[in-house]
């Protein structure tokens, strides 16, 4: 599931895009925004699904062993306690899972193999998965924690794999770390009496319609805000601004104005916690700087618009 603070970023992205292009289609860019938003499911169910071919091709190696004329003993009877991990189950019998590739024709460890015998043989040669081959106990928690492991140290962290999906969808190079995060989130929750359903992008209607919302205040504004801005800022040539620096300001600003219910602490956070990985390493400060003083002046003279929880 998708929370604000990657709403934030998604709409970032789009509304740089467009004022950089000086473009004035925003029916244009906000069906891309949306369809960005949307491709994160894709990457979500992709990564998922690995596992379970991580798991499959296994099974395919075992059986392949067994069937050699000199085979050894331990080839004829292998530890069969990876492939039979219960998580991997769980996956792999996912109805919504299943459904959700084939409605997307998500069929790319079919057509790009390699990437899966890279995470399997990097498994197979890991300290992890013989620690876990090792163990006597069986049960879904310990079959969980080597999962959540696999995926921490092995999948994340891959450069081939992070690579591929860089290539595949542009969106997904800032949408990875958000999704690992979701993906681990997902392991973490799953049971061994419950199967594992595809739940919705958006938490609510709500949050579907902040993302359209926020990029149409930010665009059709920021004109506007530019100037507030500038007023703020007289020791500063405007020109001289980072220019992430002043559409995070302005998108704060949308916020203070036309968002009544999100309260001013949780905007100005946000809005500093992106630019630690999207500005420069002094914009957090003067984000902040600027905001407590565009926040002020809202208030004196009575254009701060919060009502509800947004007066928290």
């Amino acid at each position: 599931m998708i929370n604000r603070r990657h709403i934030r970023v998604k709409v970032m992205q789009s509304a740089y895009a467009l004022l950089q292009s000086k473009s004035d289609n925003l029916v244009k860019e906000e069906k891309f925004l949306y369809h960005s938003i949307d491709k994160m499911y894709d990457l979500y169910a992709l990564l998922l699904s690995l596992l379970v071919e991580v798991r499959d091709l296994e099974k395919k190696h075992i059986q392949i062993s067994q069937k050699k004329f000199l085979a050894t003993s331990e080839e004829k009877s292998p530890n069969k306690k990876f492939i039979k991990n219960q998580v991997f189950d769980v996956i792999a019998e996912s109805a919504s899972l299943k459904d959700f590739i084939e409605t997307h024709n998500l069929h790319n460890w079919e057509l790009d193999d390699e990437y899966i015998k890279e995470i399997w043989k990097l498994t197979k040669e890991s300290e992890l998965y013989a620690s876990y081959m090792s163990s006597e106990t069986t049960n879904f928690q310990e079959d969980k924690e080597f999962v959540l492991a696999m995926f921490k140290e092995i999948v994340a962290p891959n450069d081939k794999l992070a690579d591929y999906f860089e290539d595949k969808t542009i969106t997904w190079v800032d949408d990875i770390p958000f999704v690992n995060t979701w993906i681990v989130k997902s392991l973490n929750g799953l049971s061994a009496t419950k199967p594992l359903i595809f739940g919705k992008l958006y938490k609510d209607e709500d949050d579907k319609k902040f993302v359209v919302d926020l990029f149409r205040k930010v665009v059709l504004n920021h004109s506007e805000y530019e100037k507030e801005i500038e007023e703020k800022t007289p020791n500063w040539d405007i020109d001289r601004i980072a220019e992430m620096d002043m559409l995070l300001i302005k998108m704060a600003m949308a916020e203070f104005m036309k968002f009544p219910s999100i309260p001013t602490r949780v905007t100005i956070n946000e809005y500093i916690e992106i630019s630690k990985d999207y500005s420069t390493s002094k914009s957090s400060y003067f984000i902040n700087g600027v905001l407590d003083k565009i926040l002020k002046d809202l208030m004196a003279s009575k254009r701060l618009n919060k009502i509800g929880r947004g007066l928290m």
